[in-house]
């Protein structure tokens, strides 16, 4: 049984490249039923880089044929443009060839490997085999570079020269048929016009330098500039933001509220946006702000966009305003400080300005354990400027809660404001200020001064009246600085505290005379009797007999003219006379004697006041314990100078028992407390007038009083300028100041008394 076996693949495909098939039956496969369909199997992952790999290099070496054939004046057909006389020009053998080609098939493939078109001449008249003898019909294959193979299509012409018939198509024998790859269409070209080497050398130099700045430009940005611009992408895809964080709180010693942060809302109008007219508006808006309606009215005509209407509101008030649903009122939240307890420490605690600046008080000495982190967060920013959530910072999330605390206590500062506004009030003082200091650490527990501010609304106030003049504003305190001389003296060892002097009332140091305030001769009296009556002349004679140069240097060694160190903000130091013209004049050293000649600050004086109660020692004045917690638990403490002896326990001990007895019996009496021991001395100084000299009739009376005496704990200084009054006296001003805030230390702290009561020593 035969069986009918299909041709060959070759044989198919010259079959199919001829357009031809076969009407024999033995040429025909034979017809089987085939195997049942399947899936084609899966090529693998190395087949399939294998197959793009092999057509990636045939579509290389396919381009590379192309040039060369440019090179070799060889373009596809259709690719040339004729120029105005290229019809004109065309040779005659290139019209005999076109007349023989173009009327049958044209030229279908070539090979892309070598110059030779497979024995068809394009520049004479036959084709192929016909100039050989060959039948036309029949196409042999020319000669093809190696492992390719290109044939050539034949004219369509009958041995007659008739046309063939239309839907007959002519082969040559199969034998002769070779398939053949992809192929363009070629047009020859004069070689003569168009010189191969130099189109390849403009071609391949093009390529050159392209490939050249293609290179630079790359190891530019990725080299040169790859810094630059990686950071200049980050920057345009990172979004940083600063967060406006509450300023930690500030709270007094008994953890009273004196400053905390508050959410409040800044009213803008934009009268260009209002559907209705600007005195409704006004009008709507008017009570909630507590405004007048004609005012907001004429506030609106100022401008048409960006008007400042208010600041500060509450979120009770901002809330009222959005229930209105009013266009062109914009609302703005911010951060605000406020200050609860007023004007009450204003001195102390100072303020924030509206751009959360700190200008005053522990506010600004303290900014940095105030503020909290200020750590700029960063988000990534995606397409149209929106932000994408990134990793929130944790101080962004929980916030401590830490405060500040100060040395200050409300209770007494409220008991020293009252006594001291009280007293200014009675003799038309123009200022007053009282200090209250723990002798043995210098925490301030009281600092009035009156008149104040109220922090919360501090642009109201004159800049004069925002100065803690406490500290930036020497004066000369008089009497009050004779404790302090006398113990100078004893410390020098010029003098013993039972030695006496004679006091007759008036004294001149070349033309200059001396005399006691109240021009009274009081004889022989000791050390102590020269402080209790506060003798001027009986100190200018304990001060003689220093050297004037120990003396001098005795002013330094107290730090007179030195800052004391204290943790508020814009102290000035004391000012001393220099030292050739302070030994040069007597009348220096006379004059400094009791108290004036020089300047020095009410903390100054309260600093070297507390050194007379503590045993001889120089301690920093402050008003800040540390950082604490909601549970009490201290994170922070700032450090301060160590304390500084410049007095022997013994001097001290001397000098404090002398000002007992000024309380007891002498100028200091109205500061009397039954029951307590108190040490003190009056001070009335005369100012120093704009024009020279001293003013006849301005003077600042003071008093400082350190108790108890037996256990000393507290110094308190009372300031009183200008009293009015010719019975203005730190005696009658000042003292009665002092003893109305021992008085507030003795209840709030529980003082025990120290001695018994007066009617048991009258009985005795």
């Amino acid at each position: 049984m035969t069986q009918s076996v299909p041709p060959p693949s070759g044989l198919r495909r010259s079959q199919r490249a001829a357009g031809k098939r076969s009407s024999s039956p033995a040429s025909k496969p034979a017809k089987t039923t085939g195997r049942p369909a399947t899936n084609p199997p899966r090529r693998s992952p190395a087949v399939s880089v294998r197959r793009l790999l092999r057509q990636w290099g045939r579509s290389l070496n396919a381009a590379w044929q192309v040039l060369h054939d440019l090179g070799e004046g060889r373009f596809p057909q259709g690719s040339l443009r004729k120029s105005p006389g290229q019809g004109a020009t065309r040779s005659a053998a290139q019209r005999t060839a076109r007349s023989v080609v173009s009327p049958q098939r044209p030229l279908r493939r070539a090979s892309l490997a070598g110059p030779s078109l497979a024995g068809a001449s394009l520049g004479g008249a036959s084709l192929g085999g016909a100039s050989q003898g060959r039948s036309p019909r029949q196409r042999t294959p020319g000669p093809a570079s190696p492992g390719r193979s290109a044939r050539f299509p034949q004219p369509r012409v009958n041995p007659s020269g008739s046309r063939p018939q239309r839907g007959k198509r002519q082969t040559a024998p199969r034998s002769a048929v070779r398939p053949a790859s992809k192929s363009v269409r070629l047009h020859r070209v004069d070689p003569a016009s168009h010189p191969s080497a130099a189109r390849m050398l403009v071609v391949w130099g093009v390529l050159t330098l392209g490939a050249i700045g293609l290179t630079a430009n790359l190891f530019r940005l990725q080299v040169l500039q790859a810094d630059v611009l990686s950071s200049r992408a980050q920057a345009q895809q990172t979004v940083r933001l600063q967060p406006i964080l509450p300023r930690r709180p500030i709270v007094d010693h008994q953890g009273t509220s004196l400053a905390v942060d508050r959410l409040v809302y800044m009213l803008y109008a934009h009268p260009k946006l209002f559907k209705k007219s600007k005195d409704e508006v006004a009008e709507a808006i008017a009570p909630i702000l507590n405004q007048s309606s004609v005012d907001l009215a004429n506030l609106f005509d100022e401008q048409d966009s960006g008007i400042e209407v208010t600041f500060g509101l509450s979120e009770d008030a901002a809330d009222r305003i959005r229930a209105l649903r009013l266009d062109g009122l914009e609302l703005l939240p911010r951060q605000q400080r406020f200050y609860p307890q007023q004007d009450l420490l204003a001195e102390v605690v100072g303020y924030v300005n509206l751009d959360r600046e700190a200008q005053a008080g522990v506010e600004y000495t303290q900014r940095a354990a105030l503020e909290r982190s200020n750590q700029v967060a960063r988000f990534l920013r995606r397409g149209q400027d929106l932000v994408k959530p990134g990793e929130i910072p944790n101080y962004m999330l929980k916030q401590d809660d830490l405060r500040l605390k100060i040395t200050v206590d409300r209770r007494l500062q409220q008991a020293a404001r009252k006594a001291l506004k009280q007293k200014m009030a009675e003799f038309s003082a123009k200022r007053g200020a009282v200090l209250v200091m723990e002798v043995q650490t210098g925490a301030l527990r009281v600092m009035a001064i009156e008149p104040s501010f109220d922090p919360n609304q501090y642009y109201t106030y004159p800049m004069d009246q925002l100065r803690n003049w406490l500290l930036t504003d020497p004066y000369e305190p008089g009497s009050t600085f004779k404790p302090i001389n006398v113990a100078i003296a004893l410390e020098a060892g010029t003098v013993r505290p039972n030695d006496s002097f004679y006091d007759e009332g008036r004294i001149y140091i070349g033309p200059w005379p001396i005399q006691n305030s109240d021009g009274a001769a009081r004889g022989s009296q000791t050390v102590g009797e020269i402080v209790a009556h506060s003798s001027n002349v009986g100190m200018v004679r304990i001060m003689q007999t220093l050297k004037p140069e120990i003396y001098y240097d005795w002013l330094a060694k107290i730090e007179l003219a030195k800052p004391t160190g204290i943790d508020l903000p814009f102290e000035t130091a004391g000012q001393v006379k220099k030292r050739d013209q302070f030994l040069g004049d007597p009348v220096e050293v006379a004059v400094t004697a009791f108290g004036q000649g020089f300047s020095l600050t009410p903390v100054q004086l309260l600093r070297l006041q507390g050194a007379i109660a503590n045993g001889g020692f120089l301690v920093t004045p402050h008003v800040v314990e540390g950082l604490f917690d909601s549970s009490g638990k201290l994170h922070w403490q700032p450090q301060y100078a160590p304390p500084k002896q410049v007095f022997s326990r013994e001097t001290a001990q001397a000098v404090l028992g002398m000002m007992e007895k000024a309380v007891e019996e002498g100028t200091g009496t109205p500061a009397q407390i039954p029951g307590y021991r108190i040490a003190g001395k009056t001070g009335t100084a005369q100012k120093a007038s704009a024009t020279g000299g001293y003013d006849n009739v301005a003077r600042i009376t003071s008093f400082v009083s350190l108790f108890p005496v037996e256990a000393p704990r507290y110094a308190v200084l009372v300031v009183i300028d200008e009293p009015q009054g010719d019975n203005a006296y730190g005696s009658t001003v000042a003292a009665p100041i002092a003893r109305d805030v021992m008085e507030a230390l003795i209840r709030i702290d529980l003082i025990s008394p120290s001695k018994a009561p007066d009617t048991t020593v009258v009985e005795q």
